[in-house]
């Protein structure tokens, strides 16, 4: 059933460059039902955990990240990209394929002991994701979970991610 889901993903080769193949899942997010159904298996693994909040990476985490609040009843935080936060953050700087880039959270947007889980689109390489952990780990709170949408096995992201729990939707 779950599989179903993944006629609702389009593959777009070459994108953002030649050799890869791009998984697409706006086209998920505007079929309905897909989007309900794909939001429901996740939040059918997290009904009875002891949960606060779900950390949303920018920008289809939030998406997927706010979908799963509302569904658990729970608050939403938001990890961003550089100055797009109005009050004082923490920042982790993390590596690319070439390059660096950054992210941020509000200092106040979690206490120690909150329990959270981070809902991301697709693990690819695992490098956003574990800037996430550094930021949520330096406020103090748990990380139950990291979840996600779909996860391309092939690039290794589940293995940055060890020590942590990983649950992906639909693999590739």
């Amino acid at each position: 059933m779950v599989e179903s889901l993944k006629s609702a993903i389009r593959d777009i080769p070459d994108f953002p460059k030649r050799g890869i193949l791009f998984r697409d899942i706006t086209t998920l997010l505007k079929n309905a039902k897909a989007f309900h159904k794909a939001v429901d298996y996740l939040a059918h693994r997290y009904i009875d955990e002891n949960l606060q909040y779900v950390v949303g990476i920018e920008a289809r985490g939030f998406i997927m990240g706010s979908a799963l609040a509302y569904r658990l009843g729970k608050g939403i935080v938001l990890v961003r990209k550089p100055g797009k936060l109005p009050t004082e953050t923490l920042r982790v700087t993390y590596q690319l394929e070439y390059g660096t880039d950054c992210l941020e959270i509000q200092k106040d947007a979690l206490k120690k002991g909150d329990n959270v889980i981070i809902c991301d689109d697709v693990l690819a390489t695992g490098g956003t994701v574990k800037a996430t952990t550094e930021l949520i780990e330096k406020l103090g709170a748990n990380i139950i979970e990291c979840a996600f949408l779909a996860e391309i096995t092939a690039l290794g992201g589940r293995e940055r991610l060890k020590g942590y729990n990983v649950f992906s939707l639909l693999q590739y």
